[in-house]
């Protein structure tokens, strides 16, 4: 979930001023945590509750933490109608396909024990809001290859799975990097954050090709940070410095729900 939260973070200032190059600093002064940090939070803290019930309230916790925590952060650069679904206590789907579900999902592949329960924990993680089957399948895809990568599989089967199951990955960042443009939804998004990991050497890379591509660059980042967390490890230090753009609150929040999202962990 950290990885997630990361890469939010080191893209966050070239969300709206994209930047087609892997040569920036990483952290800066200039970044922020957004919207994807804040559902990734909420998401674990739901998920991290709900482990003590066998997932049976899971739904209900969702809506409860993803309205409790997101309501004190109303200007993280939500979505138009995300937006309206919190600040209204809204508790229906709306029929979304947008990377919003995508970019939340990463603790359900820390906190499963199977690929068959990744998968079923992203679908009702997503499905509160986006039930869209688009957006169920851009959640679903990102757990499942974190999921693969944290349990030990090789890039070539992650992305064989990936091509069979949800997206063919039948390109290469070079070159879609001159012509990709800002693209919100679970297909034009997720594929490429998927692909962004499978390049990469490491994880510090992983988020730097993210970036490199531009369009919604803090949450392809969030997506593919998820992933290369679950198999590479987060650098020493890394983790302290995103918690640095924390308030006080959402760090509690953040250490509370990652102690048991990765007490199980592989």
């Amino acid at each position: 979930m950290y990885g997630a939260i990361i890469g939010d973070i080191a893209g966050s200032r070239f969300e709206f001023d994209n930047l087609k190059s892997k040569d920036f600093e990483l952290f800066s002064k200039y970044d922020t945590y957004t919207d994807d940090s804040v559902m990734t939070i909420a998401v674990a803290k739901a998920l991290s509750e709900s482990k003590k019930n066998a997932y049976k309230d899971l739904e209900e916790k969702l809506i409860f933490w993803m309205h409790e925590i997101g309501k004190k952060y109303p200007n993280c650069g939500y979505g138009g109608r995300f937006y309206y679904w919190i600040m209204n206590d809204e508790t229906k789907p709306y029929n979304s396909f947008g990377n919003g579900s995508g970019m939340r999902t990463s603790a359900c592949a820390f906190i499963a024990k199977s690929l068959d329960e990744a998968l079923e924990l992203s679908k009702r993680c997503a499905a509160v809001t986006h039930d869209h089957e688009e957006g169920i399948k851009g959640a679903q895809a990102i757990t499942a290859a974190a999921y693969l990568a944290r349990t030990g599989k090789t890039k070539e089967e992650i992305r064989a799975y990936i091509n069979e199951h949800f997206y063919k990955l039948d390109f290469t960042l070079k070159q879609i990097r001159r012509s990709y443009r800002f693209d919100v939804t679970c297909m034009g998004s997720v594929p490429q954050a998927i692909e962004a990991f499978l390049e990469s050497k490491d994880f510090e890379d992983c988020i730097r090709n993210a970036i490199s591509i531009g369009g919604d660059s803090d949450t392809i980042a969030a997506m593919a940070g998820c992933i290369g967390e679950a198999y590479y490890g987060i650098p020493e230090g890394f983790k302290q410095k995103a918690e640095a753009y924390f308030d006080p609150y959402l760090k509690q929040m953040a250490d509370e729900s990652s102690s048991i999202v990765y007490e199980d962990d592989i």
